[in-house]
């Protein structure tokens, strides 16, 4: 049986990071011989070199890459139960901290998050909006305890997902653009104006990019590319550029007079998103209590702290 302190975690992380012991030592407020002796003992008891050095630097071997996804989920956890009793402690009510898409903010987050609210009046809640793909690596690390988002795939063994929605997408432009009154518009004309998209490796901007392929077409150049619905939505609103956006936020910011949507139908719709949460960690009340109330269901009485 493996006999390992939260410390050695911490340290392997860190190197595994940094790539040698003395840029890691400074992460984790040790000298560099004892970075090192540290991670001499893991090793051992590991049974198994851990790391190859590469010139001054270290990098990991292949049972180094096996570790540290295992290190990485325990960290998070750790991290994560660290959070909870630090407020316990201090007698707040807790804090939940949710990451969720653009698409699912304007309605179901929306809803969600006041009905928890008026149930957990006290509760500190952080709510952090970006792409699926980062969301879920600060899932991993314990940064967040709920995402509303997409799967990494139909084999992600970490996560319990439940569907909530499907998403289509709408191309936007500004209400004075030159095409915010057309009645249809077909694909070559948008190519004459600059686009704002999301960046590679989230599932909307692969959507997007096969909508180029499949029109035997190359990206724009000159992309701005940004996670931000704030800053796409004020790039389109002050000049000619247009942008690929969740439906449902187009729609919201369209009845509110702030953008148009464009009559041009993307051919593919993304995968439903809906809500994920790490299958080796236990929620807490309110992670469940919002759970609950996302998919529609009677959320749990809220215990006093």
């Amino acid at each position: 049986m493996l006999h390992l302190t939260l410390r050695q975690l911490e340290i392997f992380c860190a190197v595994a990071q940094a790539g040698s012991t003395v840029a890691a030592a400074d992460a984790v407020a040790l000298s560099q011989s004892a970075t090192s002796a540290a991670l001499q003992q893991l090793e051992q008891a590991m049974g198994a070199q851990l790391f190859e050095r590469v010139g001054r630097g270290l990098q990991l071997n292949a049972a180094g890459e096996r570790v540290t996804g295992y290190f990485r989920h325990l960290r998070g956890g750790m991290e994560a139960l660290n959070r909870e009793l630090q407020e316990l402690r201090e007698g707040s009510a807790g804090r939940l901290a949710v990451g969720s898409i653009m698409a699912a903010s304007p309605g179901r987050l929306t809803q969600a998050l006041l009905a928890l609210k008026r149930q957990w009046p006290l509760l500190s809640i952080e709510v952090a909006v970006d792409t699926s793909d980062r969301l879920l690596a600060q899932l991993q690390d314990g940064v967040l305890e709920v995402v509303v988002g997409r799967p990494a795939g139909p084999s992600d063994a970490d996560h319990r997902f439940c569907s909530l929605d499907d998403e289509a997408l709408s191309i936007i432009a500004g209400c004075s653009h030159p095409l915010a009154r057309a009645r249809s518009v077909g694909f070559a004309q948008l190519q004459a104006y600059g686009w704002v998209l999301q960046p590679p490796g989230s599932p909307m901007r692969a959507l997007i990019d096969q909508e180029f392929q499949a029109h035997g077409l190359p990206l724009p150049r000159g992309l701005i590319e940004t996670g931000s619905i704030l800053t796409t939505m004020n790039l389109v609103r002050n000049s000619d550029l247009i942008a690929v956006i969740p439906q449902a936020v187009a729609r919201d910011s369209a009845a509110h007079g702030m953008v148009r949507i464009l009559p041009y139908r993307m051919r593919r719709n993304l995968q439903s998103y809906g809500s994920l949460v790490r299958r080796d960690r236990p929620l807490s009340q309110a992670a469940a209590s919002f759970l609950a109330l996302l998919h529609g269901q009677e959320p749990p009485p809220a215990s006093a702290p």
